[in-house]
């Protein structure tokens, strides 16, 4: 399973949602609290370039924030990217 980070603070909704859709795939993420933490905060920066929260890496691919995450699952890439089977969509009308 590939390397998961997140770079969050302790009052972001946004990286709550992104870690509870982590959870709900059955993913292990290592979360990196940047509140208070200058060289922390420098490294998000370096690596992604953005100043905002959250900031997520899937091994060295950026994804994004949490926006993004949301989108490369809804269109089916995320789990090949974290290499999860794909869950089959409930496809039935009623």
């Amino acid at each position: 399973m590939p390397k998961v980070e997140v770079y969050s603070t302790a009052i972001c909704p946004y990286c709550v949602r992104a870690k509870e859709l982590l959870g709900r795939k059955g993913v292990e993420y290592q979360e990196k609290m940047i509140e208070g933490d200058r060289e922390l905060m420098r490294e998000m920066i370096t690596r992604s370039n953005r100043r905002t929260v959250p900031q997520i890496f899937i091994d060295d691919f950026h994804v994004g924030g949490y926006d993004d995450l949301a989108e490369l699952d809804a269109f089916g890439r995320l789990d090949p990217l974290l290499g999860i089977e794909p869950r089959e969509r409930d496809t039935e009308i009623t």
